[in-house]
Formats: C-alpha cells, structure tokens, sequence
C-alpha cells in the first residue's frame, strides 16, 4: 500500500479528488450569485493540480489568465461584429484565440483555454460578460488555489521514487548493451553498423526518460517544504543521472568504433590473437560497475569494490596490448586506442577507483 502511494500517478489522484471536494464545499458557502455555480471550483482544483508545486502554481495563473484573455476577446469581437451572421462571429472568435494561443511565453501548455474561453463566453455569457466572467474566472480561481494548498499539502511531490526507478532502468539498459557487444565480440558476430543503430534505440528511450525525471525532480524542489528533507536524495538522483548521461555518451562512442572498425579483426591480431576477448572482458568488466552505483559499506571490500577491480583489471591488460604493439599506422589500432581511452573516462565518470588496493 505504502509503495503504490509512492506512485505519481496515485498521489496526484488523491490530490486532485481532494482538492475538488473541498473547493465544491467551500464554493456553496458563497453567497448566492457564486454558490449556483460551484461547480466551476472542482474545475480551477483540478487545473491546479500538477506534478510539482512549482507546476501547479504555474499552471493555475496562467489557466486564469487565458481565460480572462478569451472572455475578453469573445466580448470584443461579439460586440463588433453584432450585425454579421452567428457563424462568422464564432469563426473570427475562434481564429483570433488560436493566434493569441501562439503565445507560449505567457500561456504555455494552458494557451488551448484562450479558445475554450472564448467559446464559452460567446455561447453561454454574453447577456452579461461581466457577471459571467466574475463566477466563472472567480470560481476557477479559487479552486486553484485551493489545488495549488493541497499539493503544498498533502505529501508534496519531489518525484524520487520515478527518478530512481528510470536511474535503474538506464543502469540495467546500459550494461545490458554493453554485454551485448562483448558476447558479439566473443562469438565474432558483430552487428552491421545499422543494425546496432537500431539495437541503439531502448537505449535511447532509456536515456531520455531518465533525464525528464531528473529534470521533473529539479522543478519538484521549487517551493517544496520537503525538499530540505530530500536534498541527499535528490543530489544523488542528480549526480547518478548525469554521470550515466555522459557515460552512455561514451559507451556510444566506443561501441560504434568497435561495431564499424572492427579493431580485434585488424592488424593488432597479429600482435595478440586475443584481441576481441581481451576487449569483451573489458566492456563486460564496465558494465559491472555501471549495474553498481554504491559501495555497502566504507571500511570493508564488497561487490562493487569487486566489480571495479574486475572493470580496472581489464581495462589495464588493453592498455597493456596497445603498449606492446608495434602497429602504428592500422585504422583498427587507432580505433581500439580511441575505445581504450572510453573505457578509462567511463570508469573515472563513475568514480569507480579501488579503495583497497591488494598488498605488495
């Protein structure tokens, strides 16, 4: 139960089912000429409802003000253009709202209001705009801010919980496409260079997700009285999820240097012929390190501490072969040195260094 209302989805639910209710409540205790129309409440309550409270007070005020901009571009146009047919007024209405619309800079993703006011307006208030505007523009406000003092509220959201789950999923993505090339590398079945575009792509989609929710958990800090709480949490959501991005980068690089150039089928084979496993051991030891983000302990060896040892030891034993080769002038050589230097930043990004080196 504790899990599911850890769910974004499930708290901006309770959030908005109970923004709605208290703003109908407190609607009816209006006086007459507003209570009729309480409804409209729930309406602004639901609006102001967003992700984040930095969103919610976002999207309340400039809901507000698309509206009041429609209801006043109804008016005008309505009393212009009194002599021509219905249907060309609503036309022009609708028209000049979605040029209004354009203005993202002011309205951003609640511009589409401007036309649904204006509409609004044109069918159901222009006997008396004033009036009309007052309850409809008046209520909706009020519920949202009785949305945005829910969300500030009632377990305000920082968006941990989906950060850490894409940071995880991007981990697992990342080592598994890195495995990939080393059990290709193994088996001498290498991808066609379009072919490893395409295997490229959850990748991809991986990488994007996680950095919208580390972007989400940013703007979630914006006038969250929780965030102090969450700081630690929210610095390591944010170091892990850049420190991934530049390492997929990377990792990107040096498996489409190994996918096109092919560099263990090259020259240096005459130098070793176990080129292509010495490589694969060493994606495959990085890959060990992406999978472990933490140490368990600070004074005692543990996996990660294993994994790194692995990931270095490999990547020494390739430096190792480009040291010993006599090749200097083979695309394939300059291409595994690019790959090794990929392997070394990738593993500096993720601080992986060993904490207890063995004795001499």
């Amino acid at each position: 139960m504790i899990g599911r209302l850890q769910q974004p989805w499930v708290q901006r639910m309770v959030r908005a089912a109970l923004a709605a209710g208290l703003s109908w409540q407190v609607a009816l205790l209006l006086p007459p000429m507003l209570s009729e129309y309480a409804y409209y409440a729930p309406l602004g309550a639901v609006i102001a409802v967003s992700p984040t409270i930095a969103d919610s007070a976002s999207a309340a005020w400039r809901s507000l003000a698309a509206i009041l901009v429609g209801f006043a571009l109804a008016v005008v146009v309505f009393e212009v253009t009194r002599a021509v047919p219905n249907a060309l007024t609503i036309a022009l209405i609708v028209a000049l709202a979605i040029v209004v619309e354009q203005w993202r800079s002011l309205f951003r993703e609640q511009a589409s209001w401007v036309s649904f006011a204006a509409v609004l307006m044109l069918t159901v208030g222009t006997s008396d705009p004033a009036e009309y505007a007052l309850r409809y523009a008046g209520l909706t406000l009020l519920g949202a801010v009785i949305g945005v003092l829910v969300t500030t509220a009632l377990f305000p959201p920082l968006q941990l919980t989906t950060a850490v789950e894409r940071i995880a999923r991007t981990r697992e993505t990342l080592a598994a496409h890195l495995e990939t090339i080393a059990v290709a590398l193994r088996n001498g079945q290498l991808p066609a260079p379009h072919e490893w575009e395409e295997q490229g792509e959850a990748l991809d989609a991986a990488l994007d997700q996680m950095r919208r929710a580390e972007t989400q958990v940013e703007r979630a800090r914006r006038a969250n009285p929780r965030a102090n709480r969450w700081q630690g949490t929210a610095g390591s959501i944010r170091a892990q999820s850049r420190a991934l991005d530049r390492v997929a980068v990377l990792v990107d690089d040096l498996t489409t240097l190994v996918v096109e150039f092919q560099p263990h089928r090259r020259g240096l084979d005459r130098v070793d012929d176990g080129t292509g496993w010495v490589l694969a051991d060493a994606l495959e030891g990085l890959a060990g390190v992406v999978r472990l983000p933490f140490h368990d302990a600070a004074d005692s060896p543990d996996d990660r501490d294993a994994a790194i040892a692995t990931a270095v030891s490999a990547s020494n034993r390739l430096t190792a072969l480009l040291r010993s080769s006599e090749i200097a002038d083979d695309e394939g050589f300059f291409a595994l040195g690019a790959v090794t230097v990929g392997m070394h930043r990738s593993l500096q990004t993720l601080e992986a260094h060993v904490r207890f080196p063995a004795a001499a």
